[in-house]
């Protein structure tokens, strides 16, 4: 059912002609005791489905913003166990589509066939591992199937067409298209090539194609939402989570699905 519930949200989100946001968090950040509230937050903001981060010593995509979350998660004590037993507490009301955003190492650590299991066993809907390989990922794509959890491929600006047309015809869920040439964090412009990027991705897949990575505010928001299906934020959420500016996190959420004012430049 995990990979369904993802399945149906972005669809429900498409067949409306609305755009798709999915915010990303940080697991742990600020203790795991307030992980369901801040997800319902997340989902009545307009959320369609939520990133959630694993925290790792070594996040090699992530920049400061992130990588401090997850600094300040792994000292408040969170692992990966932790956060499997705290999503299973409250599966059964949840409702709102879970995407890890995790590293191998954290996986290998925890066991391959036993971090799949627990996908499916706390209602992960999706896995997002940007230091997996295309080459590579038979280590962990097949028992993912097996428990019904998507494996969302990234998609890179630097490349190839066909390397490209490759990763979009293996994605599930949706694809995450990297708008930027470098780290997680936010970016005040992105390059004018971005935008047929993100269109050409859309016609190699007939999933949602997500732009992700740089995005700040509302306005670049919808302006990468006019080539894709939407947009995937991280480090402006977090720093506003962190602070407690949750207005602003609703006006972003709200702003970016606003069709009014786009200007592609």
């Amino acid at each position: 059912m995990s990979k369904q519930m993802l399945d149906k949200a972005l669809a429900d989100k498409r067949k409306a002609g609305e755009k798709i946001f999915v915010p990303y968090i940080m697991a742990g950040d600020g203790g795991l005791n307030n992980l369901e509230e801040r997800l319902n937050f997340l989902q009545e903001s307009g959320a369609a489905a939520v990133e959630l981060g694993v925290p790792f010593s070594d996040p090699v995509a992530d920049g400061p913003t992130i990588q401090e979350s997850g600094q300040r998660s792994i000292a408040n004590g969170t692992t990966l166990s932790g956060i499997f037993e705290t999503l299973q507490t409250f599966r059964e009301k949840r409702t709102l589509p879970i995407v890890f955003m995790t590293y191998l190492n954290p996986i290998y650590a925890y066991g391959i066939e036993k971090f799949a299991k627990s996908c499916e066993e706390a209602g992960v809907s999706g896995v997002i591992i940007p230091d997996l390989p295309m080459e590579e990922e038979d280590l962990l794509a097949n028992l993912l199937k097996q428990h019904a959890v998507a494996f969302i491929r990234l998609a890179a600006l630097t490349s190839p067409k066909e390397r490209l047309r490759d990763i979009a015809a293996r994605t599930e869920g949706f694809l995450y298209a990297v708008s930027v040439k470098g780290t997680t964090g936010a970016r005040s412009a992105h390059e004018k090539e971005v935008h047929s990027y993100l269109q050409e991705l859309k016609e190699f897949t007939s999933l949602p194609v997500l732009a992700g990575f740089g995005v700040s505010n509302a306005e670049q928001a919808r302006k990468l939402g006019s080539a894709c299906d939407g947009v995937i934020v991280g480090s402006k959420i977090v720093d506003l989570l962190h602070h407690g500016k949750t207005e602003a996190i609703k006006e972003l959420i709200q702003g970016a699905s606003d069709k009014k004012n786009i200007s592609v430049n």
